[in-house]
Formats: structure tokens, sequence, C-alpha cells
């Protein structure tokens, strides 16, 4: 089943989706990575030989503009869904409009959304943090959960040393649910995202 993966940054949560795809078992295949700059993630993708894209916000005339130009180049490659991994750009009406969009967020929402989901957990002296996988809507992080994993706050922890566990269970939780939608299919239903069904 087709992909497209869209990146800003270093491309971890990208490689492990390649790694995955590699496996003809595993059932998706990454189309295309679509950035909204240069980046590592798309030297990851061209050294894996898989088409990409930029689309940067400063060459259009506003963010409807950029949406929609955005929305054509993800068209392109046919996808069943998106993947925003470490995307750090919030999608319009075009883009959410096509296909899913699914994304993954280093806390457990609808706690802590935003950019500095981890500093702001690390903060308010929580005992539990996390990463969710959840479907895109126009709000920031406020889309339905398709799954959550917790990861434990250690009193010494930094904001760092805290993200990089979360990043590995973040890193697993979205190879798992991926690969989960492209062989179960499934349906948003209100709040609820049900695994099992087209």
């Amino acid at each position: 089943m087709p992909v497209v993966v869209l990146v800003s940054g270093s491309g971890t949560l990208l490689q492990a989706l390649l790694d995955a795809a590699a496996d003809p078992a595993y059932g998706v295949r990454v189309a295309a990575v679509g950035a909204d700059r240069s980046c590592e993630g798309l030297e990851r993708a061209e050294r894996a030989g898989i088409p990409t894209f930029v689309v940067a916000p400063g060459e259009y005339a506003d963010r409807a503009a950029w949406d929609v130009a955005l929305a054509e180049c993800v068209a392109q490659a046919a996808p069943r869904f998106v993947v925003t991994a470490g995307f750090m750009r919030i999608l319009g009406p075009a883009t959410l409009g096509l296909v899913p969009v699914v994304n993954t967020h280093p806390a457990l929402l609808p706690s802590f959304p935003g950019a500095h989901g981890v500093r702001d957990a690390l903060a308010y002296g929580v005992k539990v943090t996390g990463t969710t996988c959840h479907v895109v809507d126009a709000g920031v992080d406020t889309g339905p959960i398709i799954e959550q994993r917790v990861v434990t706050v250690e009193d010494d922890d930094t904001e760092e040393s805290l993200h990089e566990r979360i990043k590995v269970q973040e890193r697993q939780l979205l190879v798992d649910v991926v690969r989960r939608l492209a062989r179960e299919g499934f349906a948003v239903e209100g709040r609820r995202v049900r695994l099992g069904r087209a």
C-alpha cells in the first residue's frame, strides 16, 4: 500500500518506516517523501531511492496557496494515507481533504499538545508520559487517537533524556500503527479510529 511521508528534520521516524518497508511482508511502500525545506529526512529518502519533493511556505503568497501546492504534490503519489513524521507545519483543508493523515506526538494526548510536549510534561511534574499516534484534523494535536504508548518519567530526567526514551517508543508505535492501518484498514467514527474497517 503506498503512503507519503512528510518530514521537516532529521528523519529518524522516516528511517524507522523505511527500514520496516524494506521487508515486503510489511505491506507498505513509501511512495514519496515531502518536506517544507531541505533537511536530512529528504537525504534519507534519496539514499533509499524514493522520490522527494519540497514545498517551501516562503515561496507562496499565503498558507492556503502553500497547502494547495502541497496537496498537489502529495496527490501525484496516489497514497492511501499520509504520515507526518516530524513535519512541523499545520496542514490545511486541501491536504487534509485528500486522504487521511497520521501523526505521532511525544506526549499522551490530549495532554501537552503542541511543539513542546516533552518539556511541558516534564515541567508539569507528571509521573508518566509517552507518545500518541493520531489522525490529523484541523486543530493542533486534536485529532482522533489511534494508539498510545506510555513512558515512565524518572526523577533525574532532563528534557533530552526523556525525549530520547519517548523517541524509541514513538518509532516502534509508528511502524506498528502504519502496518496495521495498511493491512487491516480503518475508519474514523467521531473521536474513535476503528481498525479492521476499510
